[in-house]
């Protein structure tokens, strides 16, 4: 037998002899069933490729002093993939309206009509709610204005901005602010204060004309697709070429034309795409069985899409899937993402919050829709009456972080990919009404899983055009000049 230590790690039978072992810093490494049975039994030579690389990795360590720099470098790397915690809390959403101007088949927000004005945030409230949020200890603060449809309460928008930014003078933080518009009525004058004040838009697109106005019904006209096209084009000539995001919704109307909506939104000249599942809130749930379809469905389509995209590419086309890039993050890095979703703990209330119009304050959008829905279990407090402490240390917060370590928490700690994972409570709550939630029969565990699974099975691959692909979409770069320097690296 031969003398070492292992350290901490989750395995998983890869079906091909093979075993995937992932340890707490989330590197990774696929080991013969053969070699990975002599590595836990402690009879791996020594002098083998396998138990260097195994040593390197933090798999293993083979005497005292190696086990202490092994234990600090797993430490190390654990703490940045923990790092966002060190920014709490950096997204800061505020509702100004739950008026809108569409009537969306799966509105998550249950918007109301146009005409009812007590669902605006008044000054007082934007302005107890702008004080709060430089009260977090972050130095990056991203306010995200949302709705209903945020412009119908522009003035109260255009006011907090400038109050922000009165009050960044003083506290000097990385001040960075979003709107999310339908787009349909936007204004010239909106568009030069965005300009004025750098700041960005972030939309709603489910594709061409007919996907987009099935779902995405107006209120006031016909087609609240043609408004969009209109305006995007004015929006970008105003502010810029990359100056708006698009955020799509799968339902059964487009899940099947996955691809036909890529070539879209490539049309379009958008660079991404979120190829995400319905969630259960809000009008999405009336609608249920109009809008949805089971998680086989989805990940059968997801699949397809990714393979299409990657296939883009490589034949020139630089354009990406947001939730693999996120993935892939952290799975080829040891760096954090600011996916709430993908975080243990939860980012909810760690790195986001939410500002309702009547001041009440959610650790993230799904606490703020299931208040809606009639369960007001996830209110933190109101801007008008609780002192921030209260709100950002109070039972909420303590309860989602006791409740979302996956490292922790029965299954999740089990689970070879808990590194990459992370842990959604509030919807948890919702199926279950407890926080840590049945994880066994869980759509949101499934789906990550599905989604790993496929990643790693390309990873494992190693093709070296599609992880050209991948490290395009970690680093931002596009697909040719991350081929380019592996060219010249195997010249070299």
């Amino acid at each position: 037998m031969t003398e070492y230590q292992l350290l901490p790690f989750t395995f998983k039978k890869l079906g091909n002899n093979n075993t995937l072992l992932i340890n707490q810093a989330g590197e990774f490494l696929e080991l013969s069933n053969k070699d990975f049975e002599a590595f836990h039994s402690h009879i791996l030579n020594k002098q083998s490729c396998i138990y260097k690389t195994l040593k390197a990795k933090q798999f293993l360590a083979d005497n005292k002093n190696n086990l202490d720099l092994a234990i600090d470098m797993l430490s190390t790397k654990l703490r940045t993939r923990k790092s966002f915690i060190n920014d709490f809390t950096a997204l800061h959403m505020i509702v100004v309206t739950l008026r809108c101007n569409c009537q969306c088949k799966y509105c998550h927000a249950s918007s109301v009509d146009l005409n009812k004005k007590k669902y605006d945030m008044d000054w007082d409230t934007a302005k107890n709610t702008i004080n709060m949020i430089f009260q977090t200890p972050s130095n990056f603060i991203k306010i995200e204005y949302q709705g209903g449809e945020p412009l119908l309460n522009w003035e109260i928008i255009k006011e907090s901005v400038l109050y922000a930014k009165f009050l960044n003078k003083l506290a000097k933080k990385h001040l960075e602010i979003i709107i999310c518009t339908n787009l349909t009525e936007i204004t010239d004058e909106q568009l030069h204060f965005m300009k004025t004040h750098h700041i960005q838009i972030s939309t709603s697109l489910d594709g061409p004309k007919y996907y987009h106005d099935k779902n995405r019904k107006s209120r006031i006209m016909d087609s609240s697709h043609e408004a969009f096209i209109k305006n995007l084009e004015r929006a970008r000539n105003i502010l810029g070429k990359d100056s708006c995001s698009a955020l799509l919704t799968i339902t059964k109307d487009n899940l099947h034309h996955l691809r036909e909506i890529i070539d879209y939104y490539i049309e379009l000249k958008f660079h991404n795409i979120f190829l995400r599942a319905l969630n259960p809130y809000g009008n999405a749930v009336i609608n249920k069985d109009k809008l949805s379809y089971n998680l086989d469905e989805f990940i059968t389509e997801y699949i397809d899409a990714l393979n299409y995209i990657i296939e883009l590419n490589i034949n020139g086309t630089n354009f990406s899937e947001a939730f693999a890039t996120l993935l892939l993050k952290r799975i080829l890095t040891p760096f954090s993402t600011g996916f709430v979703d993908l975080q243990s703990p939860s980012g909810a209330g760690i790195s986001g919050a939410i500002y309702n119009y009547d001041g009440c304050i959610y650790p993230a959008d799904e606490g703020r829709m299931l208040a809606k829905m009639g369960d007001n279990y996830f209110c933190m407090g109101n801007v008008n009456t609780t002192d921030y402490k209260t709100a950002f240390n109070g039972k909420i917060i303590r309860d989602i972080v006791a409740n979302s370590c996956v490292e922790i928490m029965p299954i999740c700690s089990e689970c070879a990919y808990q590194q990459y994972c992370g842990s959604d409570p509030i919807r948890n709550y919702l199926e279950t009404k407890d926080l840590m939630g049945d994880r066994l029969n869980s759509d949101f565990c499934k789906k990550n899983k599905a989604i790993l699974n496929y990643l790693f099975k390309l990873i494992i691959k190693d093709d070296a055009n599609v992880m050209d692909v991948f490290w395009s979409w970690v680093t931002g770069r596009k697909y040719e000049d991350v081929n380019l320097e592996e060219t010249k690296r195997a010249i070299v």
